[in-house]
Formats: structure tokens, sequence, C-alpha cells
């Protein structure tokens, strides 16, 4: 195995790998501070941070040493590498470059938004001077709000890493951001009359290794280390990003990708990114109701629970094949799989069915062309199928019902008067049920509806369940290529509205609190194809249904 030293400490590398010397020390957990290095990016070494005494063992075991410091972004490491990050020589190299950097830089730490995780900030503290030498009044420069319609930039405080230029370059393709003027004068802007406005736009926002270009959206409302962090998954279309949901007092703030080679790779759609305003929208359902001839009988969960449930056993003992349930692809699938085996507990004839899925035109891809069109290899996909968890629900539904039926066979077999009972579960943010398609409901006797938001047939309900959006459950969605994440509970659900799992846990009889991870095992015992879900398997990252998947998946994040 060919081995590199770092700080002499060896650091074994794959025959086939291709590492610069911050990927192989940061393996053998030795930081190279860096500004301008990013993984998916291509490398400039403009900032000059990295830099680090590099040499070679020669066959007789000596090491012959380069002269000169070198960015450790632009050197690779091969067999017999040897790298000193921790040098006098290179302490001075790291003191002065920041020095440099920071001549013009304005002390306005306190009103930025980066701060709490700068990396001009944290170099500093960890590798800086504690004073400056500069007499001269520092340059100035304009801050520039018209650089997109979600982003700001505030010049004076640009460290010329090029980042978002090369992003906007190699990844979305747009190039809108460009470097214009040099020497002192050198500042990040865009060509006259075109914005930073592609789909991917946000992520500039992460690459930003300092406080330059900020969210709109973001900027000045919260203090990032007064916010807490969950782990989950954005639900705005198949591909499934990984993201954290930062929260404060109960109120997400913002959505920020989480690396995931198995999913999206590092990057996240501004769709994702800043659609997931409905989650405080005054219109969430936040009360259960219990309606009989049109008035409200009750509003209390644990009455509405015990008369639900003996409604729903009644009517499918009763008369199974006139009871119809629809299961959301936005549904994790311990919610789904929750609903299913309680109804077809009750009567193998209970008849189960998938969601409407919605699908908005076709895959978008990037990086594009001048002219729009997609380039290849693709790096970043926006799926056309707007659900999380289709995959997921089907599995569920398959192992239950052995097919899969579609929304629109119950919508026309509820116009026709089939059923007496149907439970409506919903979910969509952006609408999952047309006028049309609601008033086929009305020939049914009994109507549950489980829901996020109110939609045309959430007023015909006789039992009106509020449920929780991404960021106030549990549980696992399965994006489009088969990989089955967490996602974990960010904050709580307005009002009397309640998460999903907690619900149906306490509609289907079942004791104690509901806890996603332990009806996992249950879940993975009973379904072949969701086996990878037991305990201890899904991890941060997920994992493939079907592991075949993942070359080809991992062949696109790559690219």
């Amino acid at each position: 195995m060919p081995t590199a030293l770092v700080n002499d400490k060896p650091v074994e590398i794959a025959p086939d790998e291709r590492l610069n010397c911050i990927q192989v020390a940061a393996r053998g957990g030795v930081e190279i501070p860096a500004y301008c290095f990013h993984p998916s990016l291509s490398v400039v070494a403009s900032c000059r941070m990295c830099l680090v005494e590099v040499g070679d063992t020669k066959p007789d075991g000596t090491v012959v040493m380069q002269p000169k410091l070198v960015p450790g972004c632009q050197t690779p490491v091969k067999d017999g590498t040897v790298i000193i990050a921790n040098s006098p020589k290179v302490i001075e190299a790291r003191k002065a470059t920041l020095e440099y950097l920071l001549l013009n830089h304005p002390l306005d730490c306190p009103t930025c938004d980066q701060a709490g995780e700068c990396y001009l900030q944290d170099y500093s503290f960890r590798h800086g001077r504690s004073y400056s030498r500069l007499q001269e009044p520092k340059n100035i420069k304009p801050d520039k709000n018209y650089i997109g319609e979600q982003i700001t930039l505030f010049t004076d405080r640009c460290i010329m890493c090029t980042r978002c230029v090369r992003f906007t370059k190699e990844i979305s393709g747009t190039s809108e951001l460009l470097v214009i003027n040099r020497g002192s004068a050198e500042e990040i802007d865009i060509f006259p009359g075109n914005p930073v406005n592609n789909k991917l736009a946000g992520n500039v926002v992460d690459l930003c290794p300092v406080g330059a270009l900020c969210s709109k959206d973001f900027l000045y409302k919260q203090r990032v280390w007064w916010l807490n962090s969950a782990k989950s998954v954005c639900p705005g279309c198949s591909t499934g990003c990984s993201v954290n949901i930062d929260q404060n007092d109960d109120v997400v703030h913002r959505l920020k990708p989480r690396e995931n080679p198995q999913a999206q790779g590092m990057f996240m759609c501004d769709e994702g990114r800043f659609g997931w305003k409905y989650l405080t929208a005054e219109e969430r359902l936040k009360m259960p109701e219990h309606r009989e001839a049109g008035q409200t009988v009750s509003r209390d969960w644990n009455s509405i629970l015990k008369s639900l449930r003996s409604t729903v056993e009644q009517t499918a003992k009763k008369t199974p094949r006139k009871v119809a349930a629809v299961l959301s692809p936005w549904m994790t699938v311990e919610e789904a799989y929750l609903l299913a085996k309680w109804l077809k507990g009750v009567s193998n004839d209970v008849v189960l069915a998938l969601g409407p899925v919605n699908t908005v035109g076709e895959d978008d891809t990037y990086p594009k062309d001048v002219h729009g069109r997609p380039v290849q290899p693709v790096k970043f996909t926006i799926r056309a199928e707007k659900a999380p968890n289709r995959v997921g629900v089907e599995k569920v539904l398959q192992h239950f019902a052995k097919t899969i039926v579609p929304f629109s066979d119950i919508v026309g077999r509820a116009g026709a008067g089939d059923f007496e009972l149907v439970y409506l579960v919903g979910g969509d943010p952006a609408g999952w049920i047309d006028d049309s398609q609601a008033r086929a409901f009305k020939q049914v006797k009994t109507l549950i509806v489980q829901d996020l938001l109110p939609s045309s047939v959430s007023s015909e309900a006789a039992y009106l369940l509020p449920g929780g959006s991404f960021a106030e459950r549990d549980g696992s969605f399965v994006n489009h290529a088969g990989l089955a994440q967490e996602i974990h509970k960010s904050v709580r659900s307005p009002g009397q509205a309640r998460p999903d799992g907690r619900i149906l846990w306490e509609l289907t009889g079942r004791t104690g609190l509901f806890h996603a991870a332990n009806l996992r095992k249950e879940i993975g015992e009973a379904i072949p194809g969701l086996v990878a879900l037991r305990p201890g398997q899904l991890g941060e990252l997920g994992v493939r249904l079907n592991p075949s998947q993942a070359a080809v998946q991992n062949q696109v994040v790559k690219a």
C-alpha cells in the first residue's frame, strides 16, 4: 500500500487514488488551512494559505526536500511523499499570508452573518498574528446588492478565493460571476444584466469561506451560535439531498447541504434551500377535528383517535372492500408501514393505493452551456419527480397489497360510490388534489384526511388530522436511486398538530412512544425489500436498498 509521511506520521493511500497534500493530511488528522481549495472545484492555488514543505523518499531511504514551500492543494501525493505542515518556515508563511489577506478586511465581525463559522476568524485564531502593522487607510469597496435575487456581495470582505466564480463556471455552467480589474482593484462582479439567479445560486454562499457572499433570506436573522442543527433530507424532489436544518426557538431559519457522495454530493438546489417556508405558513392545519353533519363534534386528540379507530375497524370488518387508504409519497417508510399493517390486519380486503406523485417537466441537469443546454458529465440533477419517498412507500405497498394502485383509480371508484370509508394522507405543500378530484370524495360516507395544509378535500373530512412537516418528524425517506436516509425532528409542530408517526402510532393502538429506529427493526424483518433499514445500517449517509445501484450513482456524483 502506498504510504506518505505527514508530520512524520505514515498515512496510507490507495494505489488508484489521486489526492493532494491537503486531503492526505486530513486523512492523517492534520489540518492544512486553505481558502481557495474545494474538492468539487478546479485547483487554482491562489490564496497561498496551504503552503507546506514537501519532499520525496528515495530508494535508499533518504529524503530530499524541495527548496521552497509549495501549495498543498496543487501538489499531488504519491508513495514516499513527505509533507511537513508544522515547521517554523510553514508557520511563518501562514502568518504572512493571513496578514496580507486581512490588510483591507473590515472589522465588522459583530454584524457579519459569517461570524461563528468564518475561516478568517478560525485561521486567524489558530495560525495568525494578534496585531496588524497596517498604517494606511483600508481599501473600502462598495457592496453589490444586485448580484442576485437571493445573494448579496460585501465586496470589502472578499479575499478573492474565486470559489464562487469556479462554481458558476464548472458546476452550474451559467458563468454569471467573474473577476474584474487587476491588482488592488480586483473584484468579483457579474456581467451587466446577468445576475446570479440560476437554480443552484445559493451554493455560492455556502462556498464563500468568509462573509463576502451572504444569503438575503438569512441576512441579519440569527447568529450561528444560537442555531441548533438536525440532520435531515430535503423533501423537494426525489434526489434526496442530505441537509442540515438550522433552527432556534422552534423556528427554522435555513437549510444547508450536508455532504453525501451517495446522494447529491456537496450542493443543493435553491428550490429545496428556500422552499421550506410553508413550515411557518399561517394556513397550516393546527387543530384536529371530528365532524358530523358538517358540525364540529370534538377537537380533542384522544377522543378523536379513539372514535376514528373504532369507525375504521367496524367499517373494515363489515364491508372491507368498501374501505380504502391512500398513502402519500410524502410519508416516511415508518408511517406508511404503520397505516398499511394496521388496515391489512383488520381486513386483507382493504384497498391500499399510492397518493399522487407530483411531476414537473423533466429532470434538470447541470452544468449547462451558454445556450442553457445540459452538458456532460452531469454534476447535479434536480429531479422532475417532486416527492421524497415514492420508492419507500411503493416498497410498503408491494408487500401488503402486492400491487401499486394509482390515485386515479381511487378517485374514479369514490365518485362511483364504491367506498364507504377512505383514509387520505396528503403532505405535499404544493398541493396534491384538485377540485374535480375532491368532488369525487363527496360520495364517501366517512372521509379521513391527514394533511399539512388545507386542501379542497379537507373541508369535506369527517376526521381532519393535522400532521407534521419533514422538519417535525423522525423516520426515513428512500430517494429515486434506492438510497434510504434518516430524517430527524428539528422543531415542534405548530398548535396541536402532531408528527404523523405519533398520530399513526396511537391510532393503531400501539403502546409506548413512537420511535422510528425501533420500528425500522420490525420493518426490516417483515419486508424483504427493506431489510437494509435494520438498526445500525443507515448511518449519517444512508444505505442502498439495492447495493448494485451504488456504483452507477457514484459515477455521476464523482463526475
